[in-house]
């Protein structure tokens, strides 16, 4: 079974059918393609967040590249110019708030970046400060959690953009486009 790569466009959900009965405009992933039965999204990416999924029908393929030996690279448009004080606490780790319950967040990479010139959204940024970017790997995964580690070191996030799971990167995919590739994500788990 062949394997995709998508360029999750913001206003979609990570998922093909859905289960929520108070709205039912939601943008689902197969509107964008005719994939197989079957097929899911490795990880979520929240319908404000934008970038790259992995679809699969391999549950032990999910399952692997969701561990924490994958690591998961994001570009955040923060509100404000980060500090290098924020980056350090990015970095080592702090206190978010994840279904009701405290979670410290593992250590990570975190550093500044330029503005990566990403195309324009299709619902545009409200922005009444100045911005800055800021790029943060992770390998563990928790709901909406670098939003939540950007507002805890007081620069909420504007725009996210997952740009790399593993060793497979977003460059060339346009936002809403495809890729099938078959290699079973050989890139990802680094064999």
């Amino acid at each position: 079974m062949p394997n995709y790569l998508i360029h999750k466009p913001y206003g979609y959900i990570s998922q093909f059918i859905s289960n929520e009965t108070r709205r039912k405009n939601k943008k689902l992933l197969g509107e964008l393609y005719d994939f197989p039965k079957g097929i899911m999204a490795i990880g979520r990416l929240d319908e404000d967040s934008e970038g790259l999924l992995l679809l699969t029908t391999d549950g032990k393929l999910s399952e692997k590249i969701r561990s924490k030996s994958i690591e998961k690279e994001y570009y955040a448009q923060v509100d404000g110019i980060i500090t290098n004080e924020a980056i350090e606490k990015l970095q080592n780790g702090l206190e978010i708030g994840i279904l009701g319950k405290k979670h410290f967040t593992q250590k990570c990479k975190a550093s500044k970046i330029d503005n990566p010139n990403f195309p324009m959204r299709t619902v545009p940024i409200r922005m009444h400060r100045p911005t800055s970017w800021v790029s943060i790997t992770l390998t563990e995964g928790k709901l909406r959690q670098v939003r939540k580690m950007t507002a805890a070191v007081g620069f909420p996030t504007l725009r996210l953009v997952r740009i790399r799971i593993g060793g497979l990167y977003i460059y060339k995919l346009e936002s809403g486009k495809i890729e099938k590739i078959d290699n079973c994500f050989d890139n990802v788990l680094g064999t």
